[in-house]
């Protein structure tokens, strides 16, 4: 900071111009279709946005998707070897027979780019088949092909990798990993953590240099500094990458949470590593043949030097450290054959790391938007969390149908992502933000005239199976800016009301026999209680009902 106030530069007016033309945009789509769901929906709470919508979108066509996928079954091989001299064990996958390979790649069109899948072509019948020959068989390592192979560094933590990282690493939402980085920040901690650069300064490089060679010694670093490339179309780097300011140890953590040094753990690591050397990995595929024509792979991996791993992943170099001891031509004792029976699996759910990650892939939004339009869309009741993957509700699967329907091109990914490229060029200088605008606005709201003659609205609510106590009628659930709630479906004739309560099927309090329900605090935190509160306070933080 204090170097950046001694040499000023002038203000770069044109990415000013694109921050202008941004908000201008997200602003005429949110005031003008906002207002629009209100009448259609009759809730004067719900929201729209030219990000947000799309967001939303993403979640409620993958649900549809994992719907549409048809579930497969199959089974996989795998031979448990011994080699006796060694007495070496080796487990390998079956792959093939004849040089016919059982495994088959399977891909899918789907809304946000293409799935692959991949399943054999063994069926019940056949595995029992193939372990019946198995049994007779005899055994020999036909083949054993070793690469040596460099493995280098990720780049450092931009927000966006932070957040996805944080994610898998701890469990961290991308709000509460902002919240953290805005406290270390504040500190003198780390460096701003809302940017999309890879650029490391030069005196952190150096210093870092320092610092790996008096930690690890000389051979674990670079003789010069190391550089990346972003492949975001939509970086603007103003900012460099996420680092630690200062890479002593720093008192200023004392006062801070467990939390906040976990994520500071990971930053630092992240940023020196860059500055180490690439690990050398040795890739060994042995491939055991059968007098039967049967082909069996086992893959394995040995680290030959650590290098940036030493930091970055010791429990990698730890488990892949011994050395392969088999040669060509061995004969193998077949131990044991097991037979897996699978399921082809459908497109995964998006959870929070993968959603921001297919965002930023898709040029839609901006890193630094992420987390806000991630908790609106779950503050609105649009999406709900299980088990760490957002499932759309019935008002955010209406919602997305609409607008998207009412909008077609307005929340395409492919045209979401032309606009994030008119606004860069704005940004570089070569579009004119008033043009750019009136481009959109003026077919735009064309569009919304018309749709706003349609007066028909869209009544969004979930049967149960559940009568109302006061009239006998069925009872729906319906939603309101607080969630969920039961009502009766004779309203307005019949006002009965009351909350709603998933419960955790076949499992019950452990205090008092009573069901167990999910409940929510204030902040929309997943908690799980007993249904016969407050006679019964029993609660938990853990899902463990379910896994017990």
């Amino acid at each position: 900071m204090k170097e950046a106030l001694e040499h000023p530069q002038t203000l770069r007016i044109e990415l000013i111009k694109a921050q202008q033309a941004r908000r201008i945009l997200d602003r005429i789509v949110g005031y003008e279709l906002s207002p629009l769901l209100w009448k259609k929906m009759g809730k004067n709470w719900l929201s729209a946005g030219r990000v947000q919508t799309v967001a939303l979108r993403l979640i409620v066509e993958r649900e549809k998707e994992i719907k549409k996928f048809n579930k497969e079954t199959y089974f996989q091989i795998y031979g448990n070897f011994l080699e006796q001299k060694e007495k070496t064990d080796i487990k390998a996958k079956l792959i093939s027979k004849d040089s016919i390979p059982y495994e088959q790649k399977i891909k899918l069109d789907l809304f946000a780019g293409e799935y692959e899948y991949t399943k054999t072509s063994i069926t019940k019948e056949l595995s029992e088949t193939i372990k019946a020959e198995l049994s007779s068989d005899a055994f020999t390592v036909s083949d054993i092909k070793e690469s040596i192979q460099n493995r280098y560094p990720p780049p450092p933590f931009t927000t966006s990798l932070l957040q996805q990282e944080a994610f898998y690493r701890f469990g961290f939402s991308s709000r509460m990993t902002m919240k953290l980085a805005q406290d270390l920040y504040e500190r003198g901690i780390i460096t701003y953590h809302r940017t999309d650069s890879f650029n490391l300064s030069t005196h952190f490089v150096f210093r870092a240099k320092d610092y790996i060679v008096k930690t690890y010694g000389e051979n674990y670093a670079l003789e010069k500094p190391r550089g990346y490339k972003t492949k975001s179309r939509m970086a603007q780097e103003a900012h460099e990458a996420i680092r630690p300011t200062n890479l002593e140890h720093v008192k200023k953590m004392d006062s801070l949470s467990q939390n906040h040094v976990k994520l500071y753990s990971l930053i630092f690591a992240r940023a020196v590593s860059t500055q180490m050397k690439e690990a050398t990995i040795k890739h060994i595929d042995i491939t055991i043949s059968s007098q039967k024509k049967y082909d069996f792979l086992c893959e394995k991996q040995q680290v030959i030097f650590d290098g940036f791993l030493k930091l970055l992943n010791p429990e990698y170099v730890k488990e892949h450290s011994a050395a392969v001891q088999i040669e060509t031509r061995t004969d193998l004792f077949l131990e044991r054959v097991d037979s897996e029976e699978l399921e082809t699996k459908p497109p995964p759910r998006y959870n929070e790391a993968t959603l921001i990650r297919i965002l930023e892939e898709k040029g839609i939004g901006r890193p630094s938007t992420y987390a806000p339009i991630i908790s609106l869309i779950q503050d609105k009741n649009y999406v709900e969390k299980e088990f760490r993957y957002f499932i759309p509700t019935k008002l955010g699967e209406a919602i997305s149908d609409y607008l998207s329907v009412s909008f077609p091109n307005l929340f395409d990914l492919d045209f979401t992502a032309s606009m994030e490229d008119g606004l860069d060029k704005i940004a570089e200088g070569t579009a004119d933000f008033i043009e750019l605008l009136s481009e959109f606005n003026s077919p735009f709201q064309n569009i919304l005239s018309e749709r706003k003659q349609d007066t028909s609205t869209i009544d969004v609510e979930e049967e149960i199976n559940e009568t109302c106590p006061n009239c006998g009628s069925k009872l729906v659930v319906r939603y309101s800016r607080f969630g969920k709630f039961m009502a009766c479906s004779k309203y307005p004739e019949c006002k009965f009301t009351k909350s709603f309560l998933k419960t955790v099927q076949n499992k019950k309090c452990p205090e008092c026999g009573g069901d167990i329900v999910v409940r929510f605090t204030k902040k929309k935190k997943r908690f799980y209680g007993c249904s016969n509160y407050p006679k019964c306070t029993y609660s938990s933080w853990t899902q463990y009902f379910l896994i017990q």
